[in-house]
């Protein structure tokens, strides 16, 4: 799955003219240097401690260093897109993009031909690979929801190892109980299944989707009642067609067996959970979102919330949609009595067909509530922004 504004926001690379800006402090690229050079604009939010490299400007441009004294070449590699840096008299490589789009990017670098991650950046789980990720911040207060706020109560993320009867060995899943959960000890909670995209695994919502963030701060301000959240490996967490003679039906189904057998009863047999179907939700990007229409739809004594952040939900749009799922939408009656919520939310620089598809539930009586990400395209701004409006709305 392509990530990451992969939405057109990378603009031609243009060679590195920072060294002469003397607005920011510089590092000392080697100790034989003759003269520190300066470079523009801060460290990336997502560097590892004291990496100077990435830099992001005012404006949004990326700037990539790298000392390697012996390559020929040096290129940045932004979700496939290839862009040239240049090499300076101590074998410093630098290059500078043009502004980007607000929002975490993926991108690796290519020395010589080969594809190495940044030593200077985090590496996180993406496009089915380890890939180094920057990000240009929002402002402070498009970006407060996500943020951490250390004025609020903070709930715990764990990982949590079990053993699947149905694959017959060992999984883990990520674990979100909400700050109030250890004070509370005869309390029960209700649970959100929170499910990745095409070629991204567990890690990427409590990293990349900054879950953890996005759920204390809305349960400090009454927004969301205070809740579970689980994150497991949807068994898609590689791009479709790596297995040979997969048919994309096929794609991440064996997943279904495992949420309903195996985690569903591990999560209530180990947290104080509310155990019926009112007080459990299921929601995925992208080939997430696919993944829960599929296992949701027909599991309907198991679960009362459905979301689809820019979900593959695109499949159902030239379908008669009295006849999917068994029929499921053919009563919409009793559809809307049993199913609390259903939300499909987007981009509006992506097009999936999720806004045909709300459009042929709400034609065929189905109540929904659509969302539109305001110039975000099929990445993890988006799929924030999602997650913080579904919360919002389930079990209450």
């Amino acid at each position: 799955m392509k990530l990451v504004n992969i939405s057109l926001a990378i603009a031609s690379l243009i060679l590195c003219s920072c060294a002469n800006d003397q607005n920011e402090s510089a590092p000392k690229q080697d100790e034989s240097a003759a003269v520190e050079k300066v470079y523009e604009g801060v460290p990336s939010s997502t560097n590892v401690p004291c990496a100077e490299f990435p830099r992001i400007t005012e404006d949004g441009c990326g700037v990539f260093g790298l000392m390697a004294p012996d390559a020929k070449e040096v290129l940045v590699d932004i979700c496939g897109k290839k862009f040239p840096m240049t090499r300076d008299e101590n074998g410093f490589w630098c290059g500078k993009t043009e502004p980007l789009v607000v929002g975490p990017h993926y991108y690796a670098l290519v020395v010589d031909g080969v594809r190495v991650n940044d030593p200077g950046a985090r590496t996180v789980y993406g496009c089915g690979l380890d890939m180094s990720i920057f990000e240009v911040p929002e402002t402070a207060e498009a970006a407060a929801y996500y943020t951490f706020n250390k004025d609020v109560a903070h709930g715990q993320v764990r990982l949590c190892q079990y053993w699947s009867e149905v694959e017959g060995r060992q999984r883990q899943c990520y674990v979100y109980t909400p700050a109030e959960y250890e004070k509370n000890p005869q309390k029960r909670y209700p649970v959100m299944y929170l499910q990745h995209g095409m070629a991204e695994n567990e890690t990427g919502w409590h990293t990349q989707g900054k879950m953890a963030n996005i759920l204390d701060n809305n349960i400090a301000q009454g927004k969301a009642v205070p809740m579970i959240v689980v994150m497991d490996n949807g068994n898609c967490d590689y791009g479709f067609g790596a297995k040979k003679g997969e048919d994309r039906s096929e794609f991440g189904s064996s997943f279904f067996r495992v949420i309903v057998e195996d985690i569903i009863p591990f999560i209530d047999n180990t947290f104080r959970t509310k155990a019926d179907r009112n007080n459990r939700a299921m929601a995925g990007l992208s080939w997430g979102g696919w993944q829960s229409f599929n296992i949701v739809m027909p599991n309907l004594d198991k679960f009362a919330h459905i979301g689809s952040f820019s979900g593959a939900v695109f499949m159902l749009a030239g379908s008669d949609i009295n006849t999917v799922y068994d029929g499921v939408f053919a009563n919409a009656d009793r559809f809307n009595k049993e199913v609390h919520t259903v939300f499909i939310g987007t981009g509006t620089e992506e097009d999936l067909g999720s806004k045909t598809v709300n459009q042929k539930l709400n034609d065929a009586g189905i109540h929904t509530v659509y969302y539109e990400s305001e110039g975000t395209a099929h990445e993890w701004l988006t799929w924030r922004r999602c997650l913080n409006e579904f919360c919002q709305l389930i079990f209450k």
